[in-house]
């Protein structure tokens, strides 16, 4: 199957979009369509050995419509322009349509108000050129937006009426009865019938033609201008693209097209200055501010090593990158795809519009006949049952219809996007809502998947410090992930490694190596019951480490056990706000793990007693989604692994941790590029939000339809006297289309929580009443730096202060009111970063 995508030009109203749809979804080998009326676009699933895309684009171009095969992008594109020049080719219409409407208006309606009238156009003998010259100004008006004409009476040709029908019907049939007018007054005058003259006068509905095809042009102005303010999101995206980089070739700095970048560059960001690429730090460290793509407010510190992503700005230092990803591979060029793909989609709500819309307008119109019909069988006169008629076409056009939901779409999935939540359809968008059980995987979702040091226990003979010596300089030789976590303890702490001899692995038990001269056991409790070592005094604490999730090392020379090194998986600084979240909108949270029992029990127990489902393999976290989904749960899976790919593609909505592998990833529905569960819960707020107004745009729509129609029929008027002039069913419906898109515009201010926001939170008070907070620092490597910020908190007057520099935060006791501000800067001051207060 080939997917390809189109622009499509013509279309005004749903009903287009969906005779473009129908007409394309009927031809041999399509396996699926959509068509998007806001951004004049189709995207076509279609088996390329049985149909090309020529016969596709004359399939949309038999409707009545224009299509052609979507252009590539290049990295100055911008996607708004199709809106800007439409707004122009509008602003123009719009000019032109006022400039000579005041002065119909002036001339038809003005003796109403009493205003002068111009002498050559007074009294009988200038009858003619009275109406003559409202003729005349109604002309250009027409023509200007011929538009409506062509298109509205190619459609009804074509047996597939649409909004521009309505309108070129309705406007039509009041210029027409302004010139059977004309003809009527000439004849009176011949024949001296001057109460005929008089009465055709007041009844020319040439300012009525004029009127209804000015206010429309006025809507769709509005319209058009809303529109383009929902591409926003991704021009702002596409904008922040670099046209050149500097590249190190030979010694030399070399500033180079964007598009001559290849990967294994080694490209130069300067200060103040934006990465051009996604890549890794060879040399230097900054401070960089991704706010574009993450949404993280405040610049984040990175050093060599540490990946950087393109479009993120250098604020400051000097940096050297190496090349990982250019071009469309980028996460910047990913997340623009991803939000152009989804406005493409349809939601299943949206569908129904459509459906709904492409019946609509026929029966409009045989509503329209049937209102002048009766009205002429009732007596009144032919005047009267066409206005009647003209107000039902006019009033009922769907256009309000058309843009209910994909307005809102287009806002939210912009809206998501630039805070770092990238939702993959339309579909997926409104589903979200729906969930109401969250699947966390464990390792790298909760926690930050990588183990650490978490206590030292020694002997009386021996300090924490030389136990963690030994240890490290052994398990500097080892290539298990453990010691990794170890060697870099002993390297936050500025200990020297030294050298061993005599290193012996024995696999799943432990290593036997000597140091300065003296052998040491490094492993598990059995690994010292098989060499004899005396273990007991610790096997108790050893035991208690194990209970809390943790693994426990035993360092040992050849007689005695010298003390315990544990490690743990921690949870990630925002992962028990984010569950929490969660479980305050209602939420089932589970936690699914391969770890065992007591290590599952012991996070879920750090992070609220959540449920948690343990020791499940790879190929078995898929049936574990199937079972909760066959239980009438909607489901959403979180997971950053390859393991995790099954079963986010089985969830009913899979969400990618953004740090995760290629394969989640494009598993996934939703891709967070923060790393940060409180997206979670944003993104559900989000499509709870979406829908919600689109619910309200569909409201206001069908009211609207529903009361304006039977009032435009005149059915109302032989009791309460009310009726509606083709002029004012013109303005209801312009301001209905208006007021549908500026609702959904309103989206533009869902409020997203940012990883940095410090959270107001009510915490908890002791017994002495002071208050307990606690902070989230960057930039503590070493004791010294977690002992300078304990001792200058310390200095606060009644902040009693205690830093764990494992776990990176500071908790802090307050016995008076301090502001948090206060905190924040004392922090700052000297060197560090608060992440968060909570």
């Amino acid at each position: 199957m080939t997917k390809q995508k189109f622009d499509i030009t013509g279309m005004t109203c749903a009903s287009c979009a969906a005779h473009v749809e129908k007409a394309v979804a009927a031809l041999h080998g399509i396996s699926s369509v959509s068509v998007n009326l806001l951004t004049n676009s189709m995207i076509v699933i279609f088996d390329e050995h049985i149909i090309g895309i020529r016969e596709i684009i004359n399939a949309v171009e038999k409707g009545g419509y224009h299509a052609s095969i979507e252009q590539t992008k290049s990295s100055n594109a911008k996607p708004e322009k199709v809106y800007t020049d439409e707004l122009s080719q509008m602003k123009t219409r719009l000019i032109v349509s006022l400039l000579f409407l005041f002065p119909l208006l002036y001339l038809s309606m003005g003796h109403m108000l009493s205003l002068p009238i111009p002498v050559f156009l007074l009294g009988n003998e200038n009858v003619m050129s009275f109406v003559f010259l409202q003729f005349l100004l109604v002309l250009p008006i027409v023509f200007i937006n011929r538009n409506f004409f062509i298109t509205g009476f190619k459609q009804l040709y074509k047996r597939s009426p649409n909004m521009d029908t309505l309108i070129a019907i309705g406007s039509g049939a009041a210029l027409w009865y302004g010139i059977y007018a004309v003809f009527k007054i000439g004849n009176a005058l011949a024949v001296d019938k001057m109460d005929i003259v008089h009465h055709f006068i007041s009844d020319l509905y040439f300012e009525s033609a004029g009127t209804i095809l000015s206010l429309i042009t006025l809507g769709k102005y509005f319209e058009t201008k809303a529109k383009r303010k929902t591409s926003n999101a991704i021009s702002k995206l596409i904008a922040l693209k670099p046209d050149t980089a500097i590249v190190k070739m030979d010694g030399k700095e070399l500033e180079i097209p964007i598009e001559n970048v290849r990967v294994g560059h080694m490209v130069v960001v300067k200060a103040g200055g934006i990465i051009p690429v996604d890549g890794h730090i060879v040399s230097g460290d900054c401070y960089v501010d991704q706010a574009a793509i993450t949404g993280e407010s405040i610049p984040v510190f990175k050093k060599t090593g540490d990946e950087v992503i393109g479009a993120s700005i250098l604020k400051s230092g000097y940096i050297e990158i190496i090349a990982d990803k250019i071009g469309n591979d980028t996460i910047l060029s990913k997340i623009i795809q991803l939000v152009e793909e989804a406005n493409s989609g349809k939601a299943p709500i949206s569908r129904l519009v459509d459906k709904i819309s492409y019946y609509f307008v026929p029966i409009v119109m045989i509503i329209a006949l049937i209102t002048c019909v009766v009205w002429l069988f009732a007596g009144q006169s032919f005047e009267y049952a066409m206005a009647r008629g003209i107000s039902v076409l006019i009033i009922a056009c769907p256009c309000a219809l058309g843009l209910a939901t994909p307005t809102a779409i287009m806002v939210g999935t912009g809206m998501g996007a630039k805070n770092g939540i990238l939702i993959k359809s339309a579909e997926i968008l409104e589903n979200a809502g729906k969930v109401n059980t969250v699947v966390l995987d464990k390792t790298g979702t909760i926690t930050e998947g990588e183990p650490k040091v978490k206590d030292i226990v020694t002997n009386q003979h021996i300090t924490s410090g030389d136990l963690l010596h030994i240890v490290a300089s052994i398990e500097k030789n080892s290539e298990h992930p453990l010691s990794y976590a170890i060697v870099n303890k002993a390297v936050e702490d500025n200990l020297a490694l030294d050298a061993v001899d005599n290193y012996l692995t024995f696999p799943g038990k432990g290593i036997k190596a000597s140091l300065h001269s003296q052998d040491y056991y490094i492993g598990n409790l059995g690994f010292m019951k098989e060499h004899a070592i005396d273990s007991l005094l610790f096997e108790e604490k050893a035991n208690q480490m194990a209970q809390k999730g943790e693994t426990v090392i035993f360092c040992a020379d050849s007689k005695n056990v010298l003390g315990l090194v544990s490690l743990a998986d921690t949870i990630k600084a925002n992962s028990l706000q984010g569950i929490q979240q969660l479980k305050e909108m209602g939420m089932d949270v589970i936690m699914l793990t391969g770890d065992n029992k007591l290590t599952a029990h012991a996070i879920g127990s750090q992070i609220g007693n959540i449920m948690s489902i343990s020791e499940v393999l790879p190929d078995e976290k898929e049936s574990v989604i199937t079972d909760l989904m066959n239980k009438g749960k909607t489901v959403a899976m979180v997971g950053d692994g390859i393991n995790d790919a099954p079963a986010l593609a089985k969830a009913n909505i899979g969400i990618a941790i953004g740090a995760g592998t290629d394969i989640a990833i494009e598993a996934a529905d939703v891709v967070l590029v923060r790393n940060d569960i409180n997206d979670v819960a944003a993104m559900i707020k989000l499509s709870k939000t979406v829908m919600k107004n689109i619910k309200q745009n569909l409201f206001w729509a069908f009211i609207y339809n529903t009361i304006g129609i039977p009032i435009a029929t005149g059915i109302f008027y032989p009791i309460f006297q009310w009726e509606l002039n083709p002029m004012l069913a013109a303005a209801a419906m312009s301001f209905s289309s208006v007021s549908v898109v500026l609702n959904a515009l309103r989206l533009r201010f869902f409020h997203f929580l940012s990883p940095d926001t410090m959270i107001p939170t009510n915490h908890t008070k002791n017994k002495h009443n002071a208050i307990e907070k606690k902070i989230l620092i960057e930039g503590m490597s070493c004791s010294h730096c977690s002992n300078t910020i304990e001792t200058e908190l310390n200095k606060i007057k009644g902040v009693e202060a205690k830093v764990d520099l494992e776990n990176k935060t500071a908790t802090v006791i307050l016995h008076k009111d301090v502001k948090d501000e206060i905190i924040i800067k004392v922090i700052t001051d000297a060197g560090y970063k608060v992440i968060r207060i909570i």
